[in-house]
């Protein structure tokens, strides 16, 4: 589709030099998540934001971690909202650059959240920015949301607080996809398992009950589970998986272990339900009868992140993805992500149509040292954000 006089336009208003300072702005505001120091990147975001003169507005999630709300007025009709998470990683070991220096060198900028996402925050404001002074149906929203990389505290507020469940024709998530429009993502969940038994002297083992050996069983289960889910694959995402993260257990070498731990990673595919993928594995550990070794056992979910995948002939697909490809985006099909992402929330709790797609990689930048983000990336994301809102409002 060629692109009309208006059109090119907006686009026409897309600045690389913004792109860049505000990048190098969200960088140089550090917010690890671990521990939930989100606050310097809120303010920065916010300050561009008004900069702008776009509408700016916070809803605290926890004292000094703050959602963001920023948007472009429309009519009165469903518009777009832009979804992007203000936290990053750790910074963690092995970087060549500052990490929070924001370098720009041979085309590309360097830092912690670089691709995962404070690009795919700054190409949103762009877009917003470049679509001011349009006549569109609806309204263009930033939501930034804390703790993405957690247990996903923000995005829950954000859909408890929005009570206008026909508020957004479709959801675009900013996360980094190599500038591919992905309609389908894993979610995710975390388990604990926790094994209580009985210590005694190690000199004497049958004296006690072993927690540890609970917890063995329990992983040999758990190895077995995902075996099982590897025949059944997702025709885009792959299957199902699980994967033993943590064990805990035991205080010395001298004692039988009273208590053990497990935490697990367990990927969900659209229409699971993470309370049942609990339920299940209650049930296979209930099978393992680890009461007939004095052992007791309590599961627990203290995260769950909800898949989604959105019909290839969907409005908000089919738009974007011309989008895409109007706004220079490399010639790449459809895709499924194996990573999950706060969109899930929205198709599932929201009942809103999502497409993730955004600046830098998710493989081969994300959580790594010297994470960078391409600019020529940063503005065909900034372009086709602007586009698929002209298009779709």
């Amino acid at each position: 589709m060629s692109l009309t006089p208006a059109e090119q336009k907006v686009l026409d208003r897309i600045d690389e030099d913004l792109l860049v300072r505000i990048t190098q702005d969200l960088v140089r505001a550090p917010g690890q998540n671990p521990p939930g120091e989100e606050a310097a990147t809120v303010a920065a975001l916010t300050a561009a934001g008004r900069q702008l003169g776009l509408d700016v507005s916070t809803s605290p999630v926890e004292p000094g971690r703050d959602n963001v709300s920023i948007t472009l007025a429309g009519g009165n009709d469903p518009g777009l909202l832009l979804l992007g998470h203000t936290d990053v990683v750790p910074v963690g070991d092995g970087w060549t650059v500052d990490p929070y220096g924001g370098l720009l060198r041979d085309g590309r900028i360097y830092g912690r959240g670089t691709s995962d996402m404070k690009g795919g925050l700054a190409a949103s404001l762009a877009a917003l920015a470049a679509l001011r002074g349009t006549t569109l149906s609806g309204p263009v929203e930033l939501a930034a949301v804390v703790d993405e990389e957690e247990t996903g505290k923000g995005i829950r507020a954000f859909i408890a607080t929005d009570e206008q469940l026909s508020r957004y024709a479709g959801c675009i998530t900013a996360e980094p996809t190599d500038l591919q429009t992905i309609v389908a993502a894993r979610g995710d969940s975390y388990l604990q398992v926790a094994v209580h038994g009985r210590a005694s002297h190690a000199g004497n083992p049958d004296g006690g009950a072993n927690a540890i050996y609970g917890a063995a069983a329990v992983v040999a289960e758990i190895e077995r589970l995902h075996k099982e889910l590897a025949a059944v694959p997702h025709p885009l995402l792959g299957p199902a998986t699980w994967s033993v993260g943590q064990i805990n257990g035991g205080t010395g070498g001298s004692i039988v272990p009273a208590d053990c731990v497990i935490v697990a990673d367990r990927r969900l595919l659209p229409g699971e339900s993470p309370a049942e993928v609990l339920a299940d594995l209650g049930r296979r550990v209930a099978a393992l009868h680890l009461e007939d070794r004095g052992l007791t056992v309590e599961l627990a979910m203290p995260m769950e992140m909800p898949a989604f995948e959105t019909p290839e002939d969907t409005d908000l697909v089919r738009i974007t993805e011309a989008a895409r490809f109007d706004a220079g985006g490399p010639p790449l099909p459809l895709a499924g992500w194996t990573a999950a992402c706060d969109g899930g929330y929205i198709a599932r709790d929201l009942g809103v149509p999502v497409v993730v797609l955004g600046p830098g990689s998710v493989t081969t930048q994300a959580h790594r040292a010297d994470e960078s983000v391409a600019v020529a990336e940063l503005v065909t994301a900034a372009r086709a954000y602007a586009l698929t809102a002209l298009r779709l409002l």
